[in-house]
């Protein structure tokens, strides 16, 4: 949520951003003190010293605290802390927590396609999306919902109004628009909505820009898309330079970031990940085949460029494929694995480190750039202006010295 602003389509933020990192989705029944639902071992004859004295607490906390307590939070809040505590990434998570995971990493999830935010003390619209239930139903910027099914909002947090208004595809709901004085019943059926996490354009004829907002499943193909779309619109001479941006980008999904990288690489290690079980330990290489025939490339990075977008751009700077420009990127380097402990709730788990192909760890780290570009006394929409036009002009050098190569 940025300035009570949340689109409606991505997380609730119960997830940092920045923890969104290199996920590899991994279905594990159980782990630990054997987890499995909220918990076997409050009925099961314990199995350690250290699940008999969990058992002991809880057995004191139900029969003294001064009011009575909801066993199931005081488990919920054991899991986490057992989570929260072996680092800033592993972490417990809900059915609300578990659901938006999944959104972000698949990029889809069921509801009506609204960018949802919270202004004047009302849950306005801030805008439809294209081609969606809410579009189709003829709700528009500035519209407030004023109830959801008959029950109204006052009170209510932007995040449970968005975990409201999503739901299995096909499910109908009602909401109370009011549009100036005027008040109307919507209903609704909710559908799967597409979260597009690549965008394009060219700069000017043979070169390119593509943004990567997020690794999600689908990512990869998308790009190739998006090039394919960018030499079409530059002509027969096709695409001469690309700027890659990754921005602000939290990370995602570690395959999808490996086949953004191999589309842009001929051959040689991508990334290798390292962790305490072999099962954790992995090398991912590029296949042949350069998506740009070794046309020039610009990687932009920055505070907010972690994980994922960090195996990219270290990739790339390792081998010599791309010029990385920007700031410093986050810098970090590690890779969680998601267990299902239940039908609807899950852990996040760090399972291994990964290294640049040079073998560089990113950890607390990140990408130094090869051409810092910081921001200095000016707006947002300057500074983007200067550094498009730093990586644009770094392209027609590179793309001129390697005509002039081939004469």
């Amino acid at each position: 949520m940025y300035g009570g602003t949340v689109r409606c389509q991505t997380s609730a933020m119960n997830l940092r951003p920045i923890t969104l990192i290199g996920i590899v989705i991994s279905m594990v029944t159980g782990i630990g003190l054997g987890i499995t639902g909220y918990r076997t071992w409050l009925d099961a004859p314990p199995a350690s010293g250290h699940a008999r004295a969990i058992d002991e607490v809880l057995r004191h906390v139900r029969a003294n605290y001064v009011t009575d307590v909801n066993e199931r939070d005081l488990v919920v809040g054991a899991l986490r802390g057992m989570l929260d505590g072996l680092d800033d990434h592993s972490a417990f998570l809900d059915e609300r927590d578990y659901r938006d995971l999944q959104a972000d990493t698949s990029g889809e999830f069921g509801g009506i396609g609204i960018e949802l935010g919270l202004e004047d003390d009302y849950f306005t619209v801030i805008a439809p999306m294209y081609g969606t239930p809410a579009e189709r139903a003829g709700l528009a910027a500035g519209d407030r919902i004023t109830a959801i099914d008959g029950e109204g909002l006052k009170g209510w947090k932007l995040v449970d109004v968005v975990d409201r208004l999503r739901g299995e595809p096909g499910s109908e709901l009602r909401l109370e628009i009011r549009r100036g004085e005027a008040t109307r019943i919507v209903t609704l059926e909710r559908a799967v909505i597409e979260l597009a996490s690549v965008e394009a354009r060219l700069l000017e004829p043979g070169f390119g820009y593509v943004r990567i907002a997020q690794f999600q499943v689908g990512t990869a193909a998308a790009f190739e898309r998006a090039l394919d779309d960018l030499a079409a619109e530059s002509g027969e001479a096709g695409l001469a330079g690309l700027v890659l941006d990754l921005r602000d980008n939290p990370g995602g999904v570690l395959q999808s970031s490996v086949e953004v990288a191999d589309a842009l690489l001929d051959r040689g290690m991508i990334v290798y990940t390292e962790g305490r079980q072999p099962s954790s330990r992995h090398t991912y290489r590029a296949s042949a085949g350069d998506a740009l025939a070794a046309a020039p490339v610009v990687v932009l990075v920055n505070r907010g460029s972690a994980s994922a977008a960090e195996i990219v751009a270290g990739a790339l700077q390792d081998h010599g494929r791309a010029v990385v420009m920007g700031s410093r990127s986050y810098g970090k380097g590690s890779v969680q694995s998601v267990m299902p402990v239940s039908a609807h709730r899950a852990i996040k788990l760090t399972t291994a480190y990964y290294f640049t192909p040079s073998g560089r760890s990113i950890d607390h780290a990140g990408i130094e750039p090869d051409v810092v570009v910081d921001r200095a006394e000016e707006s947002a929409e300057d500074y983007d202006a200067r550094l498009l036009g730093d990586a644009l002009e770094v392209l027609r050098q590179r793309s001129a010295s390697r005509l002039h190569a081939r004469l």
